[in-house]
């Protein structure tokens, strides 16, 4: 396969959508909450998060095992259940296209993958010994577990593919599911991304490097570009969308919801959790120069802003020098929480729903702009505006960047 930079110039659209995020256990859910300025963080009221310095997170307010079935959910993990009612959204909302076995494929990302089962059987086999561990462990802890679900789900035969790029797998699953629609691999793939660990060694271990919020008051604890930001607040979810040659669309009369234009995908290189500015300018100059715009083309960005000190600033630098100042920036992790592996799908879903509806979210809880940033942030209401063409950040530990290019037509 070859680098995104070389990719053909088919063309890929979306053509369907899926979410399950701590706002509702829809797209359509989640874009209204965000609409009414709506918070998905919650108090941690479990009996395990009492010790815990970081007492907040993005928790579904839907058991998935409710959207997909009991007998189906106790074969698989929580981030697998999200993932396969996420993509059962989005098949329905592309219309169930009639699509030949071999030409379907799979590509569902994850941050940790099925680490929640992992934690749970290793207690179960400390606790009560070898014959409690679940036959069904291994497929569930897997990070290609709801790769495999979807593509079992769907019968997808072209491949079930796994990006792990830690918070960046979402947004790279689109990726390389546009590169196997652009080399032929597939007419259709079924892309996103998964993750579900909230869990007292994931909060303790990601307070430890001081990245979450300590902000005890759940609803303005994520406040991405905000002077006061102190760290993000831990969520779980799926974003999945429908990715389909637009040829192949437009024969069966699909809907297109919008084109993936373009990526760019780099590494920084240079440390395991410090982000690089050069190295997401260089990703957001790929995309640019792959979907064939420049920068005053772009209108809109759905940013990757999680609301570290750091990395909100990097990012900042990042646009301003690739992009300009002129862009309308949002945040929706300010409403969402960090969904971690799936954070790039759904933020670019709503970048096109962005699009659709002609509307930019405002950054919920940015009351104090960071001075240093010089963009055009989204803060006190809604921004009713047309942009044509957008652009989704993804950053992940490891150095991955990750940026897609999306326009309405």
């Amino acid at each position: 396969m070859s680098r995104p930079n070389s990719a053909p110039r088919t063309r890929v659209v979306v053509t369907g959508m899926g979410a399950l995020t701590p706002l509702g256990a829809t797209v359509k859910e989640t874009w209204n909450a965000v609409m009414r300025g709506e918070s998905g963080i919650t108090t941690l009221n479990e009996d395990w998060a009492a010790d815990l310095p970081v007492k907040i997170a993005g928790v579904l307010p839907t058991d998935p095992a409710d959207l997909i079935g009991r007998v189906a959910a106790r074969r698989l993990d929580r981030s697998q259940q999200i993932a396969v009612a996420a993509s059962r959204e989005a098949w329905d909302d592309a219309g169930a296209p009639a699509v030949e076995p071999e030409r379907l494929a799979a590509v569902i990302g994850s941050g940790v993958g099925g680490a929640a089962t992992l934690l749970d059987q290793h207690d179960l086999l400390r606790t009560e010994g070898r014959s409690r561990v679940s036959p069904h462990a291994v497929p569930r802890l897997m990070p290609n577990g709801a790769a495999g679900a979807v593509s079992i789900m769907l019968g997808a035969r072209a491949g079930a593919h796994a990006p792990t790029s830690a918070c960046a797998s979402g947004a790279e699953s689109l990726v390389w599911g546009s590169l196997l629609i652009a080399q032929g691999m597939a007419d259709v793939v079924v892309a996103g991304g998964t993750d579900a660990c909230i869990a007292p060694i994931s909060i303790t271990a990601f307070d430890r490097i001081r990245a979450l919020s300590r902000n005890d008051e759940p609803e303005r604890a994520s406040r991405p570009f905000d002077r006061d930001r102190d760290g993000f607040v831990m969520a779980e979810g799926a974003g999945v969308v429908v990715l389909e040659r637009e040829d192949h669309a437009r024969a069966r009369g699909a809907r297109i919801q919008a084109v993936l234009a373009g990526f760019g995908v780099t590494a920084d290189a240079t440390s395991p959790v410090n982000p690089n500015v050069d190295g997401q300018v260089r990703a957001i100059n790929q995309a640019l120069a792959q979907a064939e715009l420049s920068p005053r083309d772009i209108e809109h960005v759905n940013t990757h802003a999680t609301g570290t000190p750091l990395g909100d600033y990097v990012e900042a630098q990042a646009i301003a020098r690739a992009v300009g100042t002129h862009p309308a920036i949002t945040a929706t992790k300010s409403y969402t929480g960090h969904l971690l592996g799936a954070a790039g799908a759904v933020e670019a879903i709503l970048a096109i729903l962005a699009m659709q509806q002609g509307i930019v979210p405002r950054i919920r809880n940015l009351i104090r702009a960071d001075e240093r940033i010089d963009l055009d942030l989204v803060q006190e209401t809604h921004r009713v505006t047309s942009p044509q063409a957008a652009l989704s950040s993804s950053f992940g530990f490891g150095g991955h960047n990750v940026i897609l290019a999306l326009t309405r037509q």
